[in-house]
């Protein structure tokens, strides 16, 4: 495995996982809430009165906040390497893998693991593992990117 020194961020990536941890602390110290993004993303697929706002607000700020770090700096280019219909296929499998795994990377990776919560200290390793043994199986033993 080669570093490629000219894409290496170590501050900015500091800066980063320290914000997803003060935004994942704050909402649940004020909010009571996690900030797990399946959590999230499903409560606005199943309205319930008074949830709805954060929720909004949420996953807004996901999405406009890339649009705030350009004015600090250059965004990356995107580059996907991968055919439309294997984007498809990859969401449905994150999407079912979200529902059987009772939430996702960031609500268990993230906020579980923090709480020290037993669902999530078994959970985040085995998305971790099938993350790993995915990427192996797809560029080593089948050959696609």
């Amino acid at each position: 495995m080669l570093i490629n020194w000219e894409q290496f961020t170590p501050w900015s990536s500091l800066a980063g996982g320290a914000l997803i941890g003060a935004a994942a602390a704050i909402l649940i110290l004020l909010n009571g809430r996690i900030a797990g993004i399946s959590g999230v993303v499903g409560g606005l697929l199943r309205p319930t009165s008074g949830e709805i706002s954060w929720r909004v607000a949420f996953v807004a700020g996901l999405v406009i906040s890339p649009f705030g770090y350009q004015f600090i700096r250059e965004l990356p280019p995107i580059q996907i390497d991968a055919s439309y219909s294997m984007l498809v296929v990859a969401g449905l499998l994150v999407g079912c893998g979200t529902r059987f795994g009772a939430g996702c990377t960031s609500g268990h990776g993230v906020c579980g693991l923090s709480r020290f919560s037993p669902r999530s200290l078994v959970a985040a390793p085995l998305f971790m593992t099938a993350g790993f043994f995915t990427v192996y199986l797809v560029r080593h033993l089948i050959g696609q990117v």
